[in-house]
Order: structure tokens, then sequence, then C-alpha cells
């Protein structure tokens, strides 16, 4: 049968580019709160425009890149229909990425694959984004957002983004900078962040939970627990690599994402260093705790996926530890000693080495995590 005279034969197959027009008019103004004057051509061209003469000022400027996605972590956005903080969940993991090596975030491009496109529900999503490029100082210079009837579900969607950022050659932290004696820094996380929603989502459904029911031990329903925000480092972290009284005491950074914290803080050490990272100095935050009593797991089985209250780890020079704790401390951010970085003989036991393609160096968690009942960092 021929469809109707004035009917749009890709209205028909599902995709709706009215609603998508839609979508970006009620996403302006959040994204052009992101712009400063380096951004050119404004909201809604094939390309986002970047002056980048300001690194003429750089003696070799060496840009930093990252992409990355929220995960399974959509899934409790959609299932309570609460769509305004995954979108500083991905400015978390992909900006938060690129400060690991010192690097000053640029901006960042968004992508967004749904089944079909709610103007409002998309708007939401970005307004996250461009809240989270706001607290970092990035620029949200683009994005897509793409309908794939068919292959999504009405109400699925997924979010992606890529950013650049900037560091002078002779300024990158990382494992060339690191030496023995120098103090592991453990920075707290909001909660899950980004990670390990496999996992919860697997220990949720096991338990017959709705994300709509209230738990008394995390203060609200199960989905808005699960939903706090990742916590933004980005700032904090580039304050911190300029503050004066820390001066060139900040030799790596490690973000705790997939593989938790030996793993990532492992990817940072030179080879032939070695880390144990006690867990006596903190407590992890209850909802950890929680998850794990109900899924009947101990939490050191979960430490290969959880961050378990560090959300990022500092290796800075003894001289620098203290300042750097209170500068952190002063920007919000609990802080705490973990560790001490050694090169001697490594003592016998189980080491994480070797993560995410990196032959760097060895860590392992020891000891006993504080009790439920004490303060997050395990400070008096």
């Amino acid at each position: 049968m021929a469809s109707a005279p004035h009917e749009n034969p890709y209205s028909a197959a599902g995709v709706d580019t009215a609603a998508g027009d839609l979508a970006v008019e009620l996403m302006k103004s959040a994204v052009r709160r992101t712009h400063g004057p380096e951004v050119l051509g404004g909201v809604g061209g094939f390309a986002g425009l970047f002056d980048a003469s300001a690194l003429r000022d750089y003696a070799r400027p060496l840009l930093a890149t990252s992409t990355d996605g929220v995960g399974t972590k959509v899934a409790i956005a959609q299932a309570i229909d609460k769509h305004d903080t995954i979108g500083e969940d991905l400015v978390g993991m992909v900006v938060d990425d690129i400060v690991v090596v010192g690097a000053r975030p640029l901006f960042m491009t968004d992508y967004i694959a749904c089944g079909k496109v709610v103007p409002q529900r998309i708007a939401d999503i970005v307004a996250g984004i461009a809240r989270g490029c706001a607290a970092t100082g990035t620029a949200l210079v683009g994005g897509e957002t793409a309908e794939h009837p068919g292959l999504l579900g009405i109400d699925d969607y997924d979010v992606a983004g890529a950013a650049t950022g900037v560091v002078e050659a002779d300024r990158i932290l990382g494992a060339e900078r690191v030496k023995s004696g120098d103090v592991v820094l453990a920075l707290a996380s909001s909660g899950l962040h980004s990670n390990g929603y496999s996992l919860v989502r697997h220990i949720i459904t096991r338990a017959g939970i709705a994300y709509g029911s209230a738990s008394a031990e995390l203060g609200g329903t199960w989905g808005e627990a699960l939903l706090e925000p990742t916590r933004l480092y980005t700032s904090p972290l580039l304050r911190l690599i300029d503050d004066g009284s820390v001066g060139g005491g900040i030799h790596a950074l490690s973000h705790v994402t997939g593989g938790g914290i030996a793993a990532n803080l492992a990817r940072v050490l030179p080879q032939g260093t070695w880390v144990d990272v006690d867990r006596s100095t903190w407590s992890p935050s209850p909802v950890f705790r929680v998850l794990a009593d109900i899924g009947g797991l101990d939490l050191t089985a979960t430490e290969g996926t959880w961050n378990l209250g560090i959300g990022f780890l500092a290796v800075v020079s003894p001289e620098s530890a203290d300042a750097a704790i209170a500068a952190l401390e002063a920007d919000g951010i609990s802080t705490w000693q973990v560790g001490v970085v050694r090169d001697d003989a490594r003592p016998e036991g189980e080491y994480e080495q070797g993560a995410k393609g990196v032959d760097g160096g060895a860590v392992r968690l020891v000891g006993t995590y504080a009790d439920a009942g004490a303060p997050a960092n395990g400070a008096e």
C-alpha cells in the first residue's frame, strides 16, 4: 500500500527529526554556558570550533585525549526515569582521565544513541554533561543524538563522549616522576561512580529489590542512591598541581575506575616498585557494605570491581604530602595516606601488576577495613 501523500517516510520508519530539533533547542542554553571566547560558531554546526591560539604560550604543548561512556548505570536512570545526573558521570569518566597526566581540559563532545528521541530526556542528559563541563572548565563544543528504532527500545539510550586537553611537555605526570619513598594519597569517592554496575544490577535483581523502593540504610530510594553522581576531581587536582606550597611534589595520579584500586595504581608506578595499600586507613561507605551484604560477598571480593570509597590516588613526594592533603581537604575532598612506594625486595604474596597492558609497578591491599562506624578516611 502506498503511503499517504504528505507522510514523511523517515517518520514512518520510526525516526522523528522534529523531536531531534526540539531536543537541540532545549539543550542550547546549557551548552552555551560552557563556552568561553575560545569557542566559535555556537551550537548546531557540523563541527565544533575551538580557538587553539592560546597553545602558543606553551613551549611544547602535548594534547591529551580520552573517550569513554557511563556503562550500565544508564539502565538505572532509565528504570526510575531520572536522567539529569548521568551527564555528570560521563564527564567524570572522560575528563577526569585527562587530568591524570596533568593536562588541563579544553573541550568535549558527546554522543547519545537512543531508541526514540524524547526531547526533554535528551535535554536533561545534555544539561548534566554541560554542568560537569562547567565544573571542570571544559567547553562542550558539539555532540550528536542518534535515533536507532528497532535496534534500541523506545526508552533505551547510551551515552559516550570524548575530550581533549593540553599539558606542557616538561610538566606531564606519570611513572617517570615516581620515586621510592613517595607517599600514596587516597581521595574519597562520592560512591560507586560509574563502575561495577553490572554487579550492582545483578545483586539487586537477585534480591528482588525495586529501584523505587526505599532503603533505610542508604537514606532514600535504591535508584536515587545508586545514581549518586561521580565526583569530579579535575579542577581541585589542577589547583593542587599549580599550588605553590606543594610545588612539583605531585608525581603521578590515578583514576580509580574499572579494575579497582590496586590495578589502577599499578598503572602509574615504575617497574620494580611496589605499594601495600592499607585497608585500615578507611571504612568503605555504606553503599558498598549494603550491596556486599545483600549479595553475600566479602568486601575484599569486590576490590577488582568497585572503588570502595577511593575515587582517585595521588603519588606525591613525602615533603608535599601534608600540604597536598590540606589543599584537597580545603577543596572539599577527604584525603588520607594509604601507602608508601617502595623499591626494595617485595614481600611474598599476590600483587596486581601489568594492568591494562601497562607493565608498571605492583600493588596489593593489606589489612582489614576500618569498622563501618569509623570515618571514611579512618581519621579521628
